[in-house]
């Protein structure tokens, strides 16, 4: 299962590529947007402090686990579709900000389809229409449950070089 550090990572490395690389809209993709970026790509694990928060009242509920209502591609739409409308609405900065904050979303719970999270029995695709679970779980296949502590350490390395190499980061020590 990919640590939250993985979460947060990957989603803000693939926003700052995109902002580097590809978009032609510098403007809309600052340092804050992709800071939000990471932050959506953390939003699903939301569930893990309600959960507390709920059972220290004595409230459980099973969409509320890890693995629920969070971790679904309904939760994604949440803001996907605000940022459909302020695009179509031609407000761009904050439209921007919801399709990152989707995208963290959307890669987070794909994340957890492919490696292994959220839910024992994979994530809830078509929630609300069914709860059924979907995964793939290629740690658990592959026996690599141990893995998810190198995969941040990895990522984090393989960031720092691209950024020494394109940014010269070693400017700012």
């Amino acid at each position: 299962m990919p640590l939250a550090v993985t979460h947060v990572l990957l989603t803000i490395i693939i926003v700052d590529l995109y902002r580097d690389y590809v978009t032609k809209h510098k403007k809309y993709f600052t340092l804050h947007t992709v800071f939000l970026a990471g932050l959506g790509g953390l939003l699903p694990d939301l569930d893990v402090p309600l959960n507390w928060i709920f059972s220290t009242f004595g409230y459980q509920s099973e969409l509320l686990k890890h693995g629920g209502i969070f971790h679904t591609p309904f939760f994604g739409l949440i803001f996907l579709v605000p940022a459909i409308i302020l695009l179509y609405k031609k407000k761009h900065k904050f439209s921007t900000y919801f399709f990152v904050i989707s995208f963290g979303i959307f890669l987070h719970i794909f994340l957890d389809f492919v490696l292994g999270g959220g839910a024992h029995n994979g994530v809830m695709m078509l929630w609300p229409l069914s709860s059924a679970g979907y995964k793939i779980h290629l740690l658990n296949i592959f026996g690599l449950s141990n893995l998810p502590a190198a995969i941040d350490a990895i990522i984090l390395l393989l960031w720092l070089y691209h950024e020494e190499i394109k940014h010269k980061i070693r400017d700012f020590i």
